[in-house]
């Protein structure tokens, strides 16, 4: 492989300079939390995907809100909430149905709750990745396909018994891949939020899987990937991590003593194709300018982390 030295050894520093905004922020420093003009002025994911806020949204009012649920409750709530990943709607659901389980899943009812809010003008999806939007099970509203899929998952496939018995990330993302509406990158980000419950305890550094958005910031980072997949990519950058910081003189703060991970290290290709817009605009890419602008927000979030990695 060859790599474009500069935009690798920016991969390093953003996100080193990320982490150390976030960790700016928790100890309530004000802003600027960074010199960098850049991460000043727009929103970027955080290096570790768990401290981003719809994953702390997740642990905390989806997987660990303090209820015991089953193992069956647990995977179908979380995979309800990801497919449209937005916390309002989670909350809209949740104020007119009490508790979400699987019992209490009523197609029709849900998709008039969803409906209506539709009709008021209120999104029901966040935008940040797209989920598939086809017309796989006949319906027009891409709401009511889903929870068609969530139907023939949970109610006629009973998939949870299935993903209870996988050994492995992979063997689960195989499954969940194999539904309509769901795409490599869906389902991986599917399984990784599995494995945040006690549900499932499957090893993270086995398996991961490059995004669209991934796939541009390693087209930036190397010339050539000589005969490495992009998974193979990001499993190089997971290992060399804490020899590249050191090289760099950059002293990368990990949450309790985690690295980063397949998944974070995914995360970064993605952020750093957004930096490099700026950075280095020279680079050619098919996007050229960075969505959203950062919009500092007031509220102070106690991060919480999934049990088993004893943070």
């Amino acid at each position: 492989m060859k790599k474009r030295q500069k935009v690798y050894d920016l991969y390093w520093y953003f996100a080193c300079e990320r982490q150390n905004i976030f960790l700016k922020k928790l100890n309530g420093e004000s802003a600027p939390w960074t010199d960098d003009k850049i991460l000043q002025e727009y929103k970027f994911c955080n290096s570790y995907r768990i401290n981003d806020r719809v994953s702390q949204y997740l642990l905390k009012n989806v997987i660990y809100n303090g209820k015991n649920y089953f193992d069956e409750d647990m995977l179908f709530r979380i995979l309800l909430f990801k497919l449209f990943n937005k916390e309002s709607t989670w909350e809209l659901l949740l104020n007119n149905f009490g508790d979400i389980t699987l019992k209490t899943f009523n197609i029709k009812e849900y998709s008039k709750i969803l409906e209506k809010a539709i009709s008021n003008g209120i999104k029901i999806y966040n935008d940040a990745y797209i989920s598939c939007a086809n017309k796989a099970f006949g319906y027009n509203r891409k709401h009511d396909n889903h929870l068609a899929l969530l139907n023939k998952m949970f109610n006629e496939d009973k998939i949870q018994d299935k993903i209870i018995k996988c050994n492995t990330m992979e063997e689960a993302f195989n499954i969940i891949k194999s539904y309509p509406l769901i795409g490599n990158f869906m389902a991986y980000q599917l399984v990784t939020d599995i494995n945040y419950s006690e549900v499932v305890n499957w090893k993270e550094d086995e398996f991961t899987v490059a995004g669209p958005g991934s796939l541009r910031g390693i087209k930036k980072c190397f010339i050539d990937k000589g005969k490495m997949t992009n998974e193979d990519i990001i499993r190089y950058m997971y290992e060399h991590q804490d020899e590249e910081f050191k090289r760099l003189n950059l002293e990368f703060k990990r949450i309790g003593n985690r690295p980063l991970q397949l998944i974070d290290c995914q995360n970064i290709f993605c952020e750093l194709d957004k930096y490099c817009r700026k950075a280095l605009p020279d680079l050619k890419s098919n996007r050229t300018k960075i969505k959203k602008h950062y919009v500092p927000k007031n509220e102070k979030i106690e991060y919480i982390y999934p049990l088993k990695w004893k943070i």
